[in-house]
């Protein structure tokens, strides 16, 4: 077979998307894979960009596991579903909250901080900055002691500890 070794950015995002939406690619490493079994070569950076252009996106499957989607909007029926499914997370995973100044820090059962950081990710919490999630443990980032204390009493009301 013979090597590609250029290819119109425009087509390879059609086959980015192609390869996205029919096979499961938790990883770029994965994707690179993709590419160089359809003799399709691209760096690291170049993949990166792409995942950017594209609005990729990474989300959990009905196994808990991280995969790479095509970004959508969602409609209002489906963003309350999400939020369902937060708080049911929520309730399930977690079993502390701490604060300490800016932070909020959420104490999971092991193994369930990257499923439920990934669902707050998308949750409009007011003052949050970032999330950053453990093994067992979650980290959001806001952007004062007072955003901090409120997200934690945000999750304090709808857990039962």
């Amino acid at each position: 077979m013979q090597r590609r070794t250029h290819m119109r950015k425009s087509e390879r995002h059609q086959v980015i998307k192609r390869i996205i939406q029919e096979k499961t690619v938790r990883t770029q490493e994965e994707l690179l894979a993709e590419l160089k079994e359809l003799n399709i070569t691209a760096t690291q950076a170049t993949i990166s960009r792409d995942i950017r252009d594209l609005k990729i996106v990474k989300k959990a499957d009905k196994d808990g596991l991280v995969r790479f989607e095509l970004f959508t909007e969602v409609s209002a029926t489906e963003e309350q579903t999400d939020h369902q499914e937060l708080f049911r997370q929520m309730n399930e995973f977690v079993t502390k909250v701490d604060v300490a100044q800016f932070l909020t820090v959420l104490h999971t059962l092991p193994n369930n901080a990257q499923l439920l950081s990934a669902s707050l990710d998308d949750y409009p919490l007011p003052g949050k900055v970032a999330t950053i999630a453990g093994f067992d443990t979650i980290v959001i980032i806001t952007k004062s002691n007072d955003d901090a204390l409120a997200v934690a009493d945000f999750f304090n009301q709808q857990i039962a500890l």
